[in-house]
């Protein structure tokens, strides 16, 4: 953040309100800054999509009483190592696990990794929240 650099947004007044709204909502103390995290949002969707490295991580939520799954799961686990950087286990209740696995590689990777896990039978929800490793975000 070296070389901070201003320019000018024309928008209608409408739209300036909404926007302010919405980034106040979401805690932003300015527009600069809710700006620049829009631009790096874009900057991030353009890597997944040129398949540059990347980072995610995939959320699984699941009863662990149905039989063999956590052994699936870890199997499935296992055969991507290589893009695995950490799990986390979480018991919410009695019968239900919440999962979050921390990835980095290749976006279509990551995204079977992420299929495989979400179509294991006994899984009850799954979601992929892509990032990136924080290279030409500056």
């Amino acid at each position: 953040m070296s070389d901070i650099r201003r320019f000018t947004v024309s928008l209608s007044g409408d739209l300036l309100d909404r926007f302010d709204q919405q980034i106040a909502g979401e805690g932003y103390d300015n527009r600069s800054k809710a700006v620049a995290d829009l631009i790096r949002s874009a900057l991030v969707d353009q890597q997944w999509q040129q398949g540059e490295e990347v980072a995610a991580a995939i959320i699984l939520v699941y009863d662990h009483h149905h039989t063999g799954l956590g052994s699936r799961l870890t199997a499935i686990q296992h055969d991507y190592h290589h893009a695995i950087i950490c799990s986390q286990h979480v018991h919410l209740d009695h019968d239900n696990c919440l999962e979050i696995i921390a990835v980095r590689g290749k976006p279509a990777s990551i995204q079977e990794l992420y299929g495989r896990l979400r179509g294991t039978k006994g899984v009850k929800y799954g979601a992929l929240a892509p990032a990136a490793t924080g290279q030409g975000l500056d």
